[in-house]
């Protein structure tokens, strides 16, 4: 989360100043958290589901295990 937050930081707090006229940093909003879901009652009856919704789920996160 912490590229995120540079990201959000450095290039999207200033354009929001711009674009809504704000005047303080401290009326930008700011991200609290992220939490991603994802149905997988497939996967009672196939492990391969799960295992495939791991993949995506980790693919979303650009991380190589969890």
């Amino acid at each position: 989360m912490a590229r995120l937050y540079d990201f959000y930081k450095g290039t999207v707090a200033p354009e929001l100043m711009k674009q809504f006229g704000y005047k303080s940093i401290m009326e930008v909003p700011r991200i609290e958290k992220i939490t991603l879901n994802m149905g997988v009652g497939e996967a009672i009856g196939d492990k391969k589901v799960l295992e495939h919704a791991v993949g995506d789920m980790q693919k979303l996160l650009g991380k190589s295990r969890w």
